[in-house]
């Protein structure tokens, strides 16, 4: 592990216990350390020449040799193994032993470490131990503690104990469908400052549906190595195995609970019954995710248990589902998120795998500064699950700072992997000569604070997505869940339109980076970036999305999502088989505003470079832009796929909607006969420039 010279080393031996040497005396550690979890390690010679090692403060072993009594070492460099990487996490070296008594205290002055299992915490106790948990997390605050560490395993938790609080959350749901916003929360940090939490390859296996983790008005923290997942997902999935004249057989999947009630199939979990379902069909053959009425039709006959976990069902005689494929069922509900970061900054998730995420999944909301390093989104290998997420894996609305996804891996949502946008208030009420009343418009986005003294705000033209104006913010005044006053440092304009025209947040908008990730197994897009600021897109893998693998939106009129982008590089990507469930022409990249004026010298976008990509496709369209200004598609190459079928005969390459300075260069198709027109509209001619492509 490491040297000095020939005077002093340290080393693991074959079975992982420590082996301290120096000048010939050699001492080794009763305990193992190469269990995942983490030791603070203290390797101590005294004056006589005894060693000592100390694991997490108390004495594991010693020897002495009377006839080497402190021999002389010799000075020179400490040298560590380069291949050790972040095992190591801190190193201190004294000229000095520390004593029994330093050694105890070590914890609090060298690391400021609250361990789990000195709380009395054990894992694999399957007990809730949900308030346990909780009193370490405020042990950490009380204490000041840089680190909460969980030896590894596994932890149950139950909502019986939880948090409760109230927590309005974009995209989730309306009055009507959760008159409640109160969340069930698993662990809860709120105003925490600088903490790493060390999971070391713990699983925390919640029960119920629940918010796993709230990170609240927190700064500067890491959530690191740790497994996520539920007993019980609230997805549920069954295989279509059987079909007969006596009806369809399914086998259910181990985690999804069900019970036949009169000859009906019931799906339901810890303490809750799915009931507003939204489904999913799997096809094993071709690994794509299409909407299906299958489970429509299974929910409508009869169903009768033929063995543990299969069920036939009696179906109308045109019904024959394909044998193999596997219906994912899910309720629409979302009264729970998979995690919820709030008005926090300088936040890691890092090595994190989040198995199942009911509702909506981790949502950053108004923060800044977000890090999302080797997270992933996927049932664990051993399971047999297909889904991991109700809907979105990655939700960021409003925030600020910078958004970085490197490495990460998402496969199994109902809706799409990564959502990062903001929200777009309407005018409703000019109120005095610099104050306005504005009103959340979509159904599953309110209550909540979309701006703040001294952001600075764009007056947004919804028939044309146009930014007209602009202004700083001097208050804010909540009149309700839906409505909000802001008072602003300027007049307002004159020509507002009230009901039509919106309000965007331009300081809540972040710089977005998502590289080296890998997308797949979704039935919608797999990436949905709104932002002003700079947009890398590099170095992804989009593995069969079932709709556009990137959109870029803005609206005003719909989900009222931020607006005009201004700096996007999508480049150096892989898309395969991408958008056969649908979207603007089943197109694989797609910027598409929500703007009812399409004239080309009026764009909403602009600045989108597609460089250096590889396009696998199915005959289908590799860009559909509308209302952009400054597209430079260059040196992507496009080759053609037999797997699935095209959708309609004689599609265009490229569409292209009242789009102005088009630059379409060095693309390389990979069939002479296919894929180089290119549709205009809403256009002149001349706005386009290309080398081999055909109108």
């Amino acid at each position: 592990m490491l040297h000095q010279g020939k005077d002093l080393s340290v080393n693991l031996d074959v079975d992982g216990h420590l082996v301290f040497t120096v000048g010939g005396v050699k001492v080794v550690s009763r305990q193992t350390v190469n269990n995942d979890s983490e030791f603070l390690v203290s390797l101590c010679r005294e004056r006589n020449g005894m060693l000592k090692i100390y694991l997490n403060g108390e004495l594991d072993q010693s020897a002495y040799d009377t006839s080497i009594v402190n021999p002389d070492i010799r000075r020179g460099s400490v040298i560590i193994n380069s291949s050790l990487g972040n095992a190591i996490s801190q190193l201190k070296i004294k000229n000095k032993a520390l004593d029994y008594k330093a050694n105890k205290n070590i914890r609090g002055i060298q690391k400021d470490t609250v361990c789990l299992r000195d709380l009395g915490i054990q894992p694999y106790t399957y007990e809730n131990c949900i308030e346990k948990l909780q009193s370490a997390i405020d042990e950490c605050k009380r204490s000041g503690a840089k680190v909460l560490s969980l030896s590894k395993g596994r932890y149950d938790i139950w909502p019986e104990g939880a948090v409760r609080k109230e927590y309005f959350i974009s995209n989730t749901s309306s009055e009507q469908e959760c008159p409640s916003k109160v969340k069930t929360v698993g662990l809860w940090f709120k105003d925490i400052d600088n903490l790493t939490i060390e999971g070391n390859g713990s699983t925390l296996m919640y029960h119920g549906k629940m918010t796993t983790m709230v990170f609240d008005h927190c700064k500067n923290i890491k959530l690191h190595n740790i497994h996520i997942d539920f007993e019980r997902p609230a997805g549920s999935e069954m295989q279509y195995v059987k079909e007969d004249s006596e009806g369809v057989e399914v086998r259910i999947h181990r985690d999804t609970r069900y019970e036949i009630v009169n000859g009906r199939l019931n799906l339901y979990g810890e303490g809750w019954k799915s009931i507003k379902n939204h489904y999913i069909e799997y096809d094993p053959e071709f690994e794509t995710f299409r909407y299906s009425k299958g489970w429509n039709i299974l929910n409508d006959s009869k169903a009768e248990e033929v063995a543990d976990h299969l069920v036939r069902f009696t179906v109308p005689e045109d019904f024959h589902p394909k044998i193999g494929n596997t219906l994912t069922i899910r309720d629409i509900i979302r009264d729970q998120v998979g995690m919820f970061i709030v008005n926090s900054k300088d936040m890691v998730l890092s090595r994190v795998n989040m198995h199942y995420m009911h509702g909506l999944g981790i949502v950053s909301q108004y923060s800044e500064n977000i890090m999302m390093d080797r997270v992933k989104c996927v049932p664990p290998e051993s399971s047999g699950r297909l889904l991991a997420a109700s809907a979105d894996m990655m939700h960021f609305s409003g925030c600020k700072g910078k958004v970085i996804i490197d490495s990460c891996y998402f496969a199994g949502s109902q809706d799409d992997p990564i959502n990062i946008h903001g929200t777009n208030l309407r005018i409703i009420e000019r109120i005095d000569g610099r104050t306005l009343k504005l009103r959340f418009m979509h159904a599953q986005t309110y209550g909540f604070q979309a701006y703040f003294p001294n952001d600075e705000i764009a007056y947004v033209r919804a028939s044309t997505m146009e930014r007209f104006a602009s202004a700083k913010v001097v208050s804010v005044k909540k009149v309700s869940d839906r409505e909000v006053e802001i008072k602003l440092d300027r007049e307002i304009p004159v020509d507002i339109k009230v009901n039509h025209d919106c309000i965007e947040n331009m300081t809540c908008t972040p710089e977005v980076v998502i590289r080296n990730s890998y997308f797949t197994r979704t039935s919608t897009r797999g990436t949905l970036v709104t932002t002003p600021r700079k947009v890398l897109i590099e170095n992804n893998v989009y593995y069969k999305t079932g709709m556009s693998a990137i959109l870029i939106a803005g609206d005003a009129e719909g989900w009222f999502e931020s607006g005009p982008v201004c700096d996007v590089l999508i480049k150096g990507n892989t898309f395969v088989d991408c958008a056969y469930n649908g979207g603007n022409r089943n197109a694989i990249i797609t910027v598409n505003p929500s703007n009812s004026v399409v004239d080309a010298n009026r764009s909403v976008h602009k600045n989108i470079r597609i460089e250096n990509n590889l396009f696998k496709t199915f005959g289908n369209p590799v860009l559909y832009a509308k209302s952009t200004q400054g597209i430079l598609f260059l040196n992507n190459k496009v080759e053609h796929t037999y797997l699935l079928s095209s959708l309609s005969p004689d599609q265009s390459a490229f569409y292209l909607n009242g789009c102005k300075d088009v630059t379409i260069r060095g693309t390389i198709f990979g069939s002479e006969d296919t894929g180089r027109k290119v549709h205009i509209e809403n256009m002149e001619k001349d706005y386009l420039k290309s080398d081999n492509i055909v109108y």
